[in-house]
């Protein structure tokens, strides 16, 4: 499900009529709005907007009470959160009214409840389930009774495995941090519902009823790993956790269709955005050795975009080097002659 050909002089947004938005990273970085989005989203006869959060600590009123308060247009269906798909894929799997154990916030336990589950806290209670999503209370002993209940058998759904989160004070441990410490103590696996899983973004194409999503974040191993597996088109933008030296030894599975450096690409003509070789970009490869050229007056996010298409067709890349001030930046951000990262 992807856009067609655009036509001359088009802009991004015009080839889409949704835009599934990450949050955290994307639209705002804790209680505050990430500069330039409201301008770039908050206009008249743009595509739908549609929220698509990892995070599953709050109730997707809350979260749209917050995009309101820092001026986006949001209403509750308009929110697609990773513990609504999380509760669905649960009550998949187990009888109606069976107890559930929530590691995470009240609005994980609602979400649970809302599906005809009962949430519960406590392995004693028999939980036939464990569904774990992110909260900042999480501690040791929820993350022992939910290592009881998984080593007894129960079904085990995380919201999602990010690692990191993006806050305000910079990035802090995600609920894949937590998840990891339960695989660690049970030798098992979940089963995921949020980005880069399918279920997640499944929801978010349903509920928007959209012909031509675009999927738009900042994360490559969820946002646009998800868009990957789900066949969408999306747009990365480096003001949250993803970098160019994350970008310049992606997998193929984690390469977004367009990159930008904020929002404002929206704007944008879609080919400007795609990465590929530029005709004012010389990108060499010798060995290991990734050399880029360019003039001065050339805009920086279309020499990256170029050094990154050469570095994709020669995998093994480890150090980079530019010619002029424009190049030489660049290749500061990929890694400078010091090697990748």
């Amino acid at each position: 499900m992807t856009a067609g050909v655009s036509s001359a002089g088009t802009r991004l947004r015009d080839e889409y009529d949704v835009l599934l938005l990450d949050l955290d990273g994307t639209v705002y970085a804790g209680a505050h709005a990430i500069p330039g989005a409201r301008d770039a989203l908050v206009v008249d006869g743009g595509p739908r907007l549609f929220y698509v959060t990892n995070n599953a600590s709050r109730s997707p009123a809350d979260v749209a009470g917050h995009l309101s308060e820092l001026g986006f247009p949001a209403t509750e269906f308009e929110v697609v959160t990773s513990s609504q798909s999380a509760a669905r894929l649960v009550a998949q799997q187990v009888p109606p009214g069976s107890p559930v154990l929530v590691v995470g916030t009240d609005a994980l336990a609602d979400e649970v409840a809302l599906v005809g589950l009962r949430p519960v806290r406590s392995f004693d209670d028999g939980p036939v389930a464990v569904v774990q999503g992110h909260s900042p209370e999480t501690g040791w002993r929820i993350l022992a009774e939910a290592t009881l209940a998984i080593r007894a058998g129960a079904y085990w759904v995380a919201s999602n495995i990010d690692t990191t989160l993006p806050t305000e004070r910079g990035l802090c441990l995600g609920n894949g941090s937590m998840v990891a410490a339960l695989r660690t103590a049970t030798s098992r696996e979940p089963d995921v519902a949020g980005k880069p899983a399918r279920p997640l973004m499944d929801d978010a194409v349903r509920r928007s009823a959209a012909a031509r999503p675009l999927v738009v974040g900042d994360r490559i191993d969820t946002d646009i790993a998800g868009a990957n597996a789900t066949g969408l088109d999306s747009l990365l933008v480096l003001t949250g956790v993803s970098t160019p030296v994350d970008l310049l030894i992606a997998p193929p599975a984690e390469r977004p269709t367009y990159l930008s450096r904020t929002l404002a690409a929206l704007d944008e003509r879609p080919e400007m955005l795609r990465i590929t070789a530029h005709p004012e970009v010389s990108v060499d490869v010798d060995g290991t050795t990734l050399t880029i050229a360019a003039g001065d007056g050339v805009d920086e996010m279309v020499v990256l975009r170029a050094a990154l298409a050469a570095a994709w067709e020669s995998p093994g890349v480890t150090a980079v080097q530019g010619r002029g001030q424009v190049a030489a930046a660049v290749a500061e951000q990929l890694g400078g002659t010091e090697g990748v990262r």
